[in-house]
């Protein structure tokens, strides 16, 4: 009698147990589900639909409205890729991404290069394409961790996908970081040079980008010699790339 209580007990042990990791397989199983379907789905409406706020914007945001030093701003300004000057499309692929035209989402030799270089120096450097960077600025945070890097690898993989280069480019130019609460060219250029991005010159559009590494703490329109030097590098690029032209 009691070999078969002890039995019983052991059974239905089992089948709870059996129970419970059977529904947190359902879950995990529902919830990959869910996030590789919505992710496309978003992917492919960013396609068509302009986003209208970024993860990186609240961020700023929340730690504005904190900050005694800083004014809460949040200036954007969103244009079409028609009324961006071609010096900017230019100066952003000559100063973050020469093979932007000719990969796939990933620049492997300039991924090389950045690894190596983080191997002797002591400030990090990164390898990124303006594809990955669209998709960190789109759909994720600004922090550095493996979780947030693997998902970008996958978002750069669909924004590849079912984005053409163009469309790429402008929600890039849309979305970037420029200064503190500055996002997108039209905004910049409003702001540093009192002009819309459509009549950007080639030396205004190489000290924008020039900023982009770390723009909280470069000034387009009060350039230092080390901006300025990197600048006229940028412009030395521009030259050789000649007028970006994407495919229709």
């Amino acid at each position: 009698m009691v070999n078969e209580k002890t039995a019983t007990k052991r059974k239905t042990k089992k089948t709870k147990k059996k129970g419970f990791w059977g529904k947190l397989w359902k879950v995990i199983w529902v919830t990959t589900l869910c996030f590789f379907g919505f992710s496309i789905f978003m992917t492919i409406v960013y396609r068509f639909i302009n986003p209208p706020i970024t993860i990186l914007m609240v961020q700023r945001t929340i730690e504005q409205s904190f900050s005694s030093k800083r004014d809460v701003r949040l200036e954007k300004d969103w244009v079409d890729i028609d009324e961006i000057n071609n010096n900017m499309v230019r100066a952003v692929v000559a100063s973050e991404d020469n093979m932007f035209l000719k990969h796939n989402g990933f620049d492997t030799k300039a991924i090389e290069r950045a690894i190596e270089y983080n191997k002797r120096g002591k400030k990090i450097r990164g390898g990124s394409t303006i594809s990955q960077q669209t998709a960190k600025n789109v759909f994720l945070w600004n922090r550095r961790s493996w979780i947030r890097k693997g998902l970008e690898t996958y978002y750069t993989v669909l924004i590849e996908f079912f984005w053409p280069k163009e469309r790429i480019m402008e929600v890039y130019l849309n979305v970037i970081e420029f200064g503190d609460g500055i996002y997108g060219v039209e905004a910049a250029a409003n702001h540093y040079f009192g002009k819309s991005a459509k009549k950007l010159t080639k030396r205004e559009s190489a000290l924008l980008a020039s900023v982009l590494p770390s723009p909280l703490k470069r000034n387009p329109a009060r350039p230092t010699p080390y901006l300025n030097a990197r600048a006229n590098r940028v412009m030395y690029m521009m030259d050789k790339h000649g007028r970006i032209r994407f495919k229709k």
